[in-house]
């Protein structure tokens, strides 16, 4: 017989919770590097993509305010007056119609990609550091986190092998369109929301899915119901990751709706028994979801459409921006492989979102029929093709020659929303698609001990390399002049006055408004490169109407010819001023034909004042 006491029955939870007391007043720093340990391959992850978009970035880096994006600079000049004008709203002034630029109009900041909680968010580093570096940060840190998110996403939801999940997140984060849409669109690459959607929307379907049920003994069959705590969580937190995904990129957030609405779809079909259990509860989640989020988004939305400088419409014509299909074939100019030849197959550098190649598209349909008949490859395979298919816009386009074949994106032009976004961009969403079966194929190719365990990783592998992105073409831009650095600009403007530039901004050249992010966005400008309502009956357009006395100095900026300066040319100028609200006029010597534009402006003005590296007119 044993001389040792009895235990009591509650001797174990008392000793777990000795032992999770003893774990708890660890010391920090033994925790932290416990929990290091324990996530070391997703932090190895972390750190590659992370050393991966600031290689593709690199250009930017030695001095971000001294140099630019190549292929895109004038979006760059926009974007970077958008993260300034943002930042104000840790300042208290902030507002969806702002008055710094279009003086006195104004621009309607939800018409326009404005990156709002991107700039809100990243407002200390502007004001510290400048817009430049804030786009810098912004340009490498949405490719990486876009490729991490979705990292995450296939390694913990779909339980892929860390190897495979890497993969897939890559090609997410760095492929060809992440890439090329790097030079200068923010909104389109701050995707790394969207795999926070994807998994809120699996959650929400889980909770609403009772289960097949179990017999009861007698002939019935009794399910538990959908799981209302977990339900209303997840349409919470989809509410909350929608409605901030609308104010970094409303774009994306619309490519990623249409793209699940498809999938969903198609899931239902292929499993009808999962569609009949789930369908309530899932149908009631979104609405809270939607509901939740209307409670915030309703006014801005509204403002958007509604307000004062809002569009209602796009302002792209959507034959223009449609997908060439050769180009899916094609590999991009910014990759390893591709050519620079094949940069006509679409309107510019920065969507090449369909130069997949023939490698991938190849193995990418070999990996779908391998796997075999999944519910989800089956609803992968037709979000890919309908997407694909909606990218060719109106008419087909092959190889830069109109077909006359009309394509699927013409059963949808016209409608509400759907005209903002471009027909080529639903591309972009074929590369998380393509991604996911590559990752179910890999994911399953290491799970087995035969041939495909070496042989489909190498194929990926190798159909991937062609794609590997090169480092972004940057070169310098003009310093901003000392006047506008030095603060010397508020001895003629007060704070929130507006400033006029000569010449005045536009959106080809869009350049002054560099002088503003410089000043934190302290002054107005009349003018400029923004989206509003100054097309033909109020639609949208870029930009808005010179005034007469900036299509002058435009005119003579242009040419070097000094026109004829009159008493009407004056009075037209005087009311140019008073139109624009405008405190002063400046010149710098750097400007196009300085000189004629001095002579024309002291015609217009009078005399000049010399204020640090600029020609000033008090108005």
């Amino acid at each position: 017989m044993s001389s040792a006491a009895p235990t009591a029955p509650d001797a174990a939870p008392e000793q777990a919770f000795r032992l999770a007391d003893r774990v708890n007043r660890r010391p920090r720093a033994v925790r932290l590097l416990a929990a290091v340990h324990r996530h070391r391959t997703d932090l190895l992850a972390a750190l590659i993509f992370a050393v991966l978009a600031g290689w593709l970035t690199q250009g930017l880096w030695p001095d971000p305010g001294a140099r630019t994006l190549a292929l895109n600079p004038e979006d760059q000049t926009l974007y970077e007056w958008f993260l300034a004008v943002d930042a104000r709203a840790l300042l208290g002034d902030f507002d969806l119609l702002t008055d710094r630029l279009n003086a006195p109009d104004g621009v309607n900041l939800m018409a326009n990609t404005t990156v709002i909680a991107l700039g809100v968010l990243f407002a200390p580093v502007t004001l510290l550091l400048g817009a430049p570096v804030t786009f810098a940060l912004l340009a490498a840190a949405n490719l990486a986190g876009t490729a991490l998110a979705w990292y995450l996403l296939f390694h913990r939801t779909l339980r892929a092998r860390r190897v495979a999940a890497a993969l897939g997140g890559g090609l997410c984060g760095f492929g060809p369109g992440m890439v090329s849409q790097t030079n200068s669109h923010l909104h389109m690459t701050a995707q790394w929301l969207v795999p926070v959607i994807v998994w809120l929307v699996i959650r929400l379907l889980r909770a609403s899915d009772p289960g097949p049920g179990t017999p009861d003994g007698t002939g019935r069959t009794r399910t538990s119901g959908p799981d209302r705590r977990r339900l209303f969580t997840s349409a919470a937190g989809l509410a909350g990751a929608v409605t901030a995904q609308v104010f970094i990129g409303e774009e994306v957030l619309f490519l990623a709706a249409i793209t699940l609405l498809v999938m969903a779809v198609s899931y239902a079909v292929s499993d009808r028994d999962l569609a009949r259990r789930a369908l309530p509860g899932f149908a009631a989640g979104m609405a809270v979801a939607a509901g939740l989020a209307l409670l915030v988004l309703g006014y801005p939305l509204w403002f958007q459409f509604a307000g004062p400088q809002g569009v209602a419409d796009g302002m792209f014509t959507p034959a223009y921006f449609s997908a060439d299909l050769s180009s899916w074939w094609t590999l991009s100019p910014l990759s390893v492989a591709g050519s620079d030849e094949s940069a006509r197959l679409t309107t510019g550098p920065a969507e090449y979102n369909t130069f997949l190649g023939w490698p991938l598209l190849l193995v990418a349909t070999v990996c779908a029929i391998w796997v075999g008949r999944r519910r989800l490859v089956f609803a992968c395979v037709v979000a890919g093709l309908v997407m694909g298919a909606l990218s060719l816009g109106p008419e087909v386009v092959l190889g830069g020659t109109r077909t006359a074949i009309p394509g699927p994106y013409a059963l949808i032009g016209g409608l509400p929303v759907v005209d903002g976004a471009l027909p080529m961009r639903f591309a972009l969403a074929v590369l998380p698609i393509v991604a996911t079966l590559l990752v179910l194929a890999v994911d399953r190719a290491l799970r087995s001990s035969g041939r495909a365990r070496r042989l489909v990783p190498l194929a990926v592998g190798v159909a991937l390399l062609p794609i590997f992105p090169t480092p972004l073409p940057t070169t310098g831009r003009p310093a901003v002049p000392e006047f506008i650095t030095g603060g010397h600009w508020r001895q003629c403007v007060p704070p929130g006055g507006v400033l006029v530039p000569v010449p005045l901004p536009t959106p080809k050249e869009p350049w002054p408004m560099r002088w503003a992010t410089a000043a934190d966005a302290g002054f107005g400008l009349p003018e400029g490169f923004f989206i509003g309502p100054y097309g033909r009956g109020g639609t949208a357009a870029m930009g808005t109407f010179k005034q007469p006395t900036s299509a002058l100095l435009a005119d003579v900026a242009r040419r070097g010819d000094q026109p004829a300066i009159g008493d009407e040319q004056r009075r037209q100028a005087a009311r140019d001023a008073e139109f624009w609200g405008a405190s002063c006029v400046a010149l710098t010597d750097d400007a196009p034909h300085a000189e004629s534009l001095r002579a024309t402006l002291e015609q217009l003005y009078g005399p000049a004042t010399r204020i640090a590296d600029a020609w000033t007119w008090r108005v």
